[in-house]
């Protein structure tokens, strides 16, 4: 079963944060795609094509999940447009926000993020929700 992983790409913090998320769904099982590593990093306007081509066209294919991180402050602009697309495509969604709790992170993520997306606050409830997924 695939998931795909999204977040915010920025800085190397940023990428290993997903390489952790990436590396506890494939210890519990699952084959993941994680755009730096699976594409690469967008290098100006000259590869915009390609990554996205490779995100989403190719990345998104057999997709059964999301799983995003949601830190910060604010949501990666391709951040809430996977998860806009996933939710268009019926695909289930797993935010992860860890860094302040939800009911104070309305502003950042937005009622539309909050009422569509499953949001847990820790690892060990991403964990959790990624066995029951996978039970399913």
């Amino acid at each position: 079963m695939k998931i795909y992983i999204a977040g915010k790409l920025c800085d190397e913090t940023e990428r290993e944060n997903l390489e952790k998320v990436s590396k506890i769904c494939e210890d519990l099982g699952f084959e993941t795609f994680l755009p730096h590593r699976d594409v690469g990093l967008v290098e100006g306007i000259k590869n915009v094509q390609e990554i996205f081509e490779g995100d989403i066209i190719q990345g998104f294919k057999n997709v059964k999940l999301v799983v995003a991180v949601l830190d910060g402050l604010h949501v990666g602009a391709g951040t809430s447009w996977e998860l806009g697309y996933a939710y268009a495509k019926g695909i289930s969604t797993i935010g992860l926000k860890t860094d302040e709790p939800i009911e104070d992170a309305l502003d950042q993520l937005s009622a539309i993020l909050i009422g569509s997306v499953k949001i847990v606050t820790n690892l060990e409830d991403l964990k959790k929700e990624l066995k029951a997924f996978k039970k399913d």
